[in-house]
């Protein structure tokens, strides 16, 4: 399902056309073009031929039924992931991929050990987005919010991503409000500055995991390029800026980030910040050991002690390689 190319397949009709098709693609969730019978039937046959709307993918389901992980296969062969995860709320949390691969070489992270394949279009990224909507759409469900927390890092895709983003938040599209959408980045500065300035008020969660300079750089070369002093002043910049609250999230690696003085750091950098922290348990991929459950305990009681707001997010996904990239890469090999 390729939305760009079915825009320029209506470029000849008149404009109420589009309206028509937005409705038909987006709120009516249709996979045939045979059901949209507002359209002539000469025009359904031309976009059925020009611009199919299947989106191939394999799908695998959790165990407890809360996850839901698809590998899609894009036009070129390629393949990416996306998450469904359906929370005790009855809410619908959708995480999107923003590339093939990543660059950034995270050592904790499946996706980073394919390198950099190349940028997913706009049309890639609400793809995923649709086919949950179809899937959920059958149990009279819908996607209630998205998360830029997929395989990639969103600020090397800032266009396309804030393109996306536009279009979920559209009311004749998706409808899905702007704070109901949160990016993840690993800590680039440009993109955080450029976000601070959009007019869509979505959030903004920093992949920090590392309480100084030393423990982030041995879990994420950009801590090399930009250090936390670096970034923390672009971040109280942009809660200046936006007044909105900032999402740290610290995934827990054993014996390297979770001992009780990396928890009072954490607590000592993000004092006086309007945010919070996110505690990630780390979903294993075979180079590290995950904090055990007592470990995580422990850790947000400091943070707590010491006055940070804190959660705990739940695992999703581990009985069907949850980790961003698990999936992909797999299959690459």
């Amino acid at each position: 399902m390729d939305w760009h190319n079915i825009q320029t397949a209506l470029e000849g009709e008149p404009g109420f056309r589009l309206k028509q098709v937005k409705k038909a693609l987006f709120v009516d969730l249709i996979d045939d073009w045979d059901k949209v019978t507002v359209l002539p039937k000469k025009l359904r046959e031309e976009l059925a031929i020009s611009c199919p709307l299947d989106i191939p993918a394999q799908v695998f389901h959790s165990k407890d039924e809360a996850t839901v992980k698809v590998l899609l296969t894009l036009s070129d062969g390629v393949q990416i992931e996306s998450v469904l995860m359906r929370h005790s709320t009855g809410r619908n949390t959708v995480c999107v991929s923003t590339l093939v691969g990543c660059p950034m070489g995270c050592t904790f992270c499946a996706t980073a050990t394919m390198g950099l394949v190349r940028k997913l279009t706009s049309s890639e990224i609400i793809a995923q987005v649709l086919f949950f909507s179809r899937l959920l759409s059958k149990e009279n469900e819908r996607v209630g919010s998205i998360v830029f927390m997929g395989m990639g890092e969103p600020f090397l895709n800032y266009d396309v991503v804030m393109d996306t983003v536009r279009i979920l938040n559209d009311p004749e599209m998706f409808s899905i409000g702007a704070r109901h959408i949160s990016i993840s980045t690993c800590g680039i500065l440009e993109g955080i500055q450029k976000l601070a300035e959009e007019s869509l008020p979505v959030n903004l969660a920093i992949s920090l995991h590392g309480s100084n300079d030393e423990v982030r750089k041995q879990l994420m070369p950009i801590a090399r390029t930009y250090t936390l002093k670096e970034l923390m002043t672009v971040i109280d910049g942009y809660i200046e800026k936006t007044h909105r609250k900032v999402m740290f999230e610290y995934l827990l690696v054993e014996g390297i980030n979770d001992k009780d003085e990396h928890a009072i750091e954490l607590a000592h950098l993000l004092k006086g910040k309007l945010c919070m922290v996110n505690l990630i348990s780390y979903n294993e991929t075979g180079k590290y050991t995950a904090t055990t459950e007592q470990g995580v305990e422990r850790f947000k009681k400091l943070l707590r002690k010491n006055g940070i707001e804190v959660s705990i997010r739940f695992r999703f996904g581990r009985d069907i390689e949850g980790a961003c990239g698990q999936l992909a890469t797999k299959s690459s090999k």
